[in-house]
């Protein structure tokens, strides 16, 4: 099976990335979820992370990071495909919605976290911004 989903990276000045943990999982992964119909996937992203850390973001300092696929971090068996947004911080974010967690993770040195990280992050993102 597979879905697809937007998310959204949120680093610190520091080179800190932004990562939630949802009820009921163990693995941090990005702010997002599914594109709701008639919407975009700039205003899906802008929703999820609205309605997830409490954050506005600004449409127009949004920017498409890249589109990848990797084993979905919460059921086994399924792929997810996501659009990832890059975003400014703009503000302190809060577990809101479904998120229990919130945490920072070293863009640098993710291992140092000790957290579980969802695969699209560990094989696509972590390193698209190291490189960016």
């Amino acid at each position: 099976m597979h879905v697809f989903v937007v998310s959204c990276t949120l680093v610190k000045p520091d080179g800190d990335l932004l990562v939630v943990r949802k009820r009921g999982t163990r693995v941090f992964m990005l702010p997002g979820g599914k594109v709701e119909p008639g919407e975009t996937h700039l205003e899906a992203v802008c929703r999820e992370v609205r309605e997830e850390v409490g954050l506005t973001l600004d449409p127009d300092a949004v920017a498409l990071l890249g589109t990848w696929s990797a084993a979905a971090a919460n059921e086994p068996g399924w792929t997810i495909t996501s659009d990832v947004f890059g975003a400014p911080l703009g503000g302190e974010p809060t577990a809101s919605g479904e998120i229990e967690e919130l945490a920072w993770v070293s863009v640098t040195e993710p291992a140092a976290s000790g957290l579980a990280l969802a695969p699209l992050l560990t094989e696509h993102v972590l390193g698209a911004l190291r490189v960016g």
